[in-house]
């Protein structure tokens, strides 16, 4: 089952996922994790549509029936109602972000979720309707007018998409920021106008700007192949950026999460990852 949400229909998938509590973690946590021989484990999972849902969709099909394990996906379209929901009880468990993400909505909201296991990494990636190299970029950049760039609004992504443009050289950091930088941080911005826009706005504003830095779910969602598309990628060594299978602190031990959380680390995911998304998306290491 997967059903999408989004902010205005949030009430209508609360009133869902209360109707799916007996299946899920909430006031039965321990039946449903710890159920005898023969019960079949059940969860309920918020996720971003692509690539999120998309893998959590293959292991539903492909792999949960086998290891006993009854999955529905939840569909959310922004990186706030993943966290509220499953803070609030209404779902088990979310994968659509990364660890840094993570820290600063817990310490922003006061909630207590916590990290279960790395999945996958969707490099960041700049791109334009404007040019098709980063080197014309730069040239644009350095002409009276300048270029105008957008970069995502939230902290962790802001800095992150900074220092991105600051790696290859199309503006400056102050000295020892790292990815909290932001726009605030930059020395010498090298003819770039950074405009801050909300993550998930940033494709459908890519016609009005000349570049954006755009996360790689949403470029998906976009019909972006970052491989081929974006004039620069994130490099994955030692990226901390991987995302997450997530949960409200206290379920980290249940059986279905230690299920679901082995499935999605499994060679198979790994190699539908690698076929599916052709380098646009990677397993985690």
């Amino acid at each position: 089952m997967r059903t999408r949400i989004t902010l205005a229909g949030l009430a209508g998938a609360t009133a869902l996922t209360l109707a799916l509590t007996g299946c899920g973690l909430d006031s039965g946590e321990a039946s449903a994790a710890g159920g005898g021989q023969g019960d079949e484990l059940a969860l309920t999972v918020a996720a971003s549509p692509s690539p999120h849902a998309d893998i959590l969709g293959f292991v539903r099909d492909e792999l949960a029936p086998a290891a006993g394990l009854e999955l529905t996906v939840m569909e959310f379209t922004d990186y706030v109602l993943p966290n509220t929901a499953l803070q609030n009880g209404e779902v088990d468990a979310n994968y659509f972000q990364h660890r840094p993400y993570l820290d600063d909505f817990n310490t922003a909201q006061g909630t207590d979720i916590v990290p279960v296991t790395d999945v996958h990494l969707e490099p960041l990636g700049l791109y334009s309707g404007v040019v098709t190299d980063l080197a014309d970029l730069a040239e644009l950049a350095a002409s009276s007018e300048g270029v105008t760039v957008a970069i995502p609004n939230d902290a962790t992504n802001g800095g992150r998409a900074l220092r991105l443009l600051a790696d290859h050289g199309l503006l400056e950091l102050a000295e020892g920021v790292g990815a909290e930088a932001t726009p605030e941080d930059v020395t010498d911005a090298r003819g770039l106008n950074l405009t801050e826009l909300e993550a998930a706005s940033l494709p459908r504003a890519l016609g009005d700007v000349d570049a954006a830095v755009i996360n790689g779910n949403y470029a998906l969602e976009a019909a972006l192949v970052p491989a081929e598309d974006a004039l620069v990628l994130e490099s994955a060594e030692n990226n901390p950026y991987a995302n997450i299978l997530a949960v409200k602190a206290g379920s980290e031990e249940n059986e279905a999460i230690g299920v679901l959380a082995e499935l999605l680390r499994s060679p198979e995911v790994r190699a539908h990852i690698e076929e599916a998304y052709e380098g646009s998306v990677l397993p985690a290491s």
